[in-house]
């Protein structure tokens, strides 16, 4: 390949890269964990991105979707995913096995302003799949420790089979640097020790919030975010320092197709993150 047919190729956003699947496990009846690495190592190392950025996956013969980074960017040359089934390129996803070939293009969207967030403390609120994004922020916060205030997470889940990455967070309440509350909406299985109630029912354990001084995270299904964001606002966080990922409708990732678009905001570019502030003034985003 000559250096302009090289040159032509990155310049192109719609083509994907060839990576492999490296490692692959159940973490939920309906969710996987996928480790992917770029062929070319060069790339693999060169692939920088921001904690609430996401990469276009494709299987051949399926198609492409969006997918929100699980992985920090503190630990590069390996890319994570996790990964709900529920179409025809998630299908086909959960098909493949360990040293299967996909296409990966991105990393897409803008991030959480981990400049901004430098010295503050980080307050992160989970619901079910909305650990996806969340888990690459927490662990960049952790593997950045010293360029942090305090770290809080309350994670929530409808019962104990469906706490994603279940054993990662239990691990972290174990912990010294951060305060980790974790609950399910029911107990089923009788040996829950946690709390038993919605994520909501979690704020109340948490130490003294300093508002001024916080940047409040979110991520969770839909009906979630109306009562997370009141628990903020009560805790007298301000407007601009609540932020949410928001993968609404993306499909192109690039701003071409219009399929995310609302009014002016295209969530693929503008988001997935957005600020209180923006939802304030685009209710359709939720």
């Amino acid at each position: 390949m000559n250096g302009e047919t090289r040159c032509r190729e990155e310049g192109n956003p719609f083509l994907p890269h060839p990576a492999r699947i490296v490692r692959t496990y159940p973490l939920t009846q309906d969710v996987k964990f996928f480790q992917i690495r770029f062929l070319n190592m060069d790339q693999a190392l060169a692939f920088k991105y921001k904690p609430g950025q996401f990469a276009m996956i494709s299987v051949l013969g399926a198609g492409e979707a969006p997918f929100c980074l699980s992985s920090p960017p503190s630990r590069p040359g390996l890319l994570e995913f996790c990964i709900r089934k529920a179409g025809s390129v998630t299908g086909a996803l959960f098909d493949l096995k360990e040293n299967a070939m996909i296409g990966v293009r991105g990393p897409y969207g803008n991030g959480f302003p981990i400049e901004q967030m430098a010295g503050r403390d980080i307050l992160i609120t989970i619901g079910g799949l909305g650990v996806a994004p969340l888990r690459s922020v927490l662990l960049y916060c952790l593997d950045n420790r010293d360029q942090f205030g305090k770290v809080s997470v309350l994670y929530g889940a409808k019962k104990p089979s469906e706490m994603i990455f279940r054993e990662e967070y239990f691990a972290l309440k174990e912990r010294g640097d951060l305060e980790c509350h974790l609950a399910v909406d029911a107990d089923d299985t009788g040996s829950w020790t946690e709390n038993v109630g919605v994520v909501t029912t979690l704020f109340p354990k948490l130490s003294k919030v300093n508002p001024e001084n916080t940047y409040a995270l979110v991520c969770g299904p839909p009906v979630m975010y109306k009562f997370v964001l009141r628990e903020f606002v009560k805790l007298s966080i301000p407007k601009n320092q609540i932020l949410m990922t928001l993968e609404r409708r993306m499909k192109c990732g690039v701003g071409k197709c219009g399929h995310c678009a609302i009014d002016y905001i295209y969530t693929c570019l503008d988001g997935p993150v957005f600020t209180y502030w923006d939802v304030l003034h685009m209710r359709e985003l939720i």
